[in-house]
């Protein structure tokens, strides 16, 4: 089938282009702007990609998917359906994609692409689909000639009820997204209880206090209780958890933090359900490489370390934060410096107070312009709200020669060449602190 994707240029909408093209299906696709992602959609899974959308790119083809961010005005979104051409929502092309597989689907506020990635390593014959690059195999898609599928699971749209789970895991709940759930924290919460529900097995932590009071037969991990002698190791300037976990004895995988152990317990708990031995367990989390953009490191020097972080909500900033912190301490760095891009003017709003708060412990906090997400503009005191901090207002960032260079009106206002730097944000930030953009 020849399937055309408007908006293929979002990691969860690219995931599904390439999962569908290994299954057989020519793939097609749009987006505002040419990326790393449509590049590699063109070489690597020929694709014809039409930048910007235009509305003769949807001709020829028989079913047309399309991002939440496509808006009914879009060219190639009308054209289609003055053709006559099937149109699917990212979420209702779920129910063909996996309504046949085996699906292992991983939901939860925060931590589920890690613990996603986690589970494709210890699974390793496993189909995986990922919204977010996972370093281990290069990539948000893995695909293998059998019907299992690690999964992550997307409540911001209630698409993760599309996601036919066999194995369901939930990381954590946290309400988010409330503008999709028209603020009505019950709709939000009975989301979650609905995916768990259709899972024939559950795994969840159960120390999140909304998981731990579900009336629901499940594999429960109690963090506090089974996961034990946290530790944080540097192999090759990388950092590393070892936990020793229930009575299985003890493991180790890339990442700081207890979050990390606590992902990685999940993972390994759901593995075993699923048959896994737990010896090759062991030996496969240690293939667990990270994921792009998730405590990323993009520069490792001597003296100075720059690390992409994805957070973009303060309960993530927070625990990441406290890993920066590790990492700082035993890389021997006096400095850590931050330069947060905010994520959408609801979000900000939502969580400000959140936001001020967990940056404690930076040294220097540069805040760049919101990136909107296709919101329209709100004015936010930031500068004020910010005011307890070393405060740096900025336009953007970019990396040359090893050193972090911060810009206002087109003028560098300060430069970081030592110490710890970190970049958060889901916006383009990823592309500045690299120096791509």
């Amino acid at each position: 089938m020849k399937i055309h994707f408007i908006g293929i240029g979002g990691i969860g909408l690219s995931a599904l282009a390439k999962f569908l093209h290994n299954d057989g299906h020519k793939i097609s696709g749009s987006d505002i702007k040419q990326t790393e992602i449509t590049n590699d959609l063109a070489t690597n899974f020929d694709a014809k990609i039409t930048i910007p959308h235009h509305e003769d790119a949807v001709i020829g083809v028989e079913r047309v998917i399309y991002s939440a961010a496509v808006r009914k005005n879009n060219p190639e979104y009308q054209k289609a359906q003055a053709l006559g051409i099937e149109l699917l929502s990212r979420k209702e092309a779920l129910k063909f994609i996996l309504g046949e597989k085996e699906v292992y689907a991983v939901g939860g506020a925060h931590g589920k692409s890690t613990t996603s990635a986690m589970l494709a390593s210890i699974i390793p014959e496993s189909n995986a689909l990922i919204g977010a690059i996972s370093k281990a195999f290069g990539s948000n898609v893995r695909n293998y000639p059998n019907d299992k599928v690690v999964f992550e699971a997307d409540e911001s749209d209630e698409s993760f009820l599309n996601s036919n789970p066999y194995l369901a895991i939930v990381t954590n709940v946290e309400p988010e997204h409330m503008e999709y759930y028209e603020y009505d924290e019950e709709r939000f919460y009975n989301a979650y209880r609905n995916f768990l529900s259709l899972a024939k097995v559950r795994v969840i932590n159960a120390e999140d206090e909304f998981l731990s009071s579900l009336d629901m037969q499940s594999i429960k991990l109690y963090p506090s209780q089974d996961i034990r002698n946290i530790e944080f190791v540097l192999v090759n300037g990388e950092p590393h958890t070892k936990f020793e976990f229930l009575d299985l004895g003890t493991f180790e995988v890339f990442g700081f933090g207890a979050h990390i152990a606590l992902d990685a317990a999940l993972a390994i708990l759901a593995a075993l359900e699923l048959g896994e031995k737990l010896e090759e367990i062991r030996q496969n989390l240690l293939k667990y490489k990270g994921i792009k953009k998730r405590f990323d490191i993009v520069q490792n020097q001597e003296k100075c370390v720059v690390i992409d972080d994805y957070g973009h909500h303060p309960t993530e900033i927070k625990v990441t934060m406290e890993s920066l912190h590790s990492y700082k301490n035993l890389r021997n760095f006096t400095q850590l410096n931050v330069i947060w891009q905010p994520h959408k003017y609801s979000r900000t709003m939502d969580n400000l107070q959140g936001f001020v708060e967990c940056f404690e412990g930076v040294d220097e906090l540069v805040i760049l312009p919101i990136w909107s997400a296709g919101e329209l503009e709100v004015d936010i005191d930031l500068k004020g709200a910010f005011s307890r901090y070393k405060l740096l207002m900025a336009d953007s960032v970019t990396k040359e020669d090893g050193v972090v260079k911060v810009l206002r009106d087109g003028n560098i206002i300060r430069e970081y060449a030592e110490g710890l730097v970190t970049a958060f944000g889901a916006g383009d930030i990823t592309y500045q602190i690299r120096g791509e953009a």
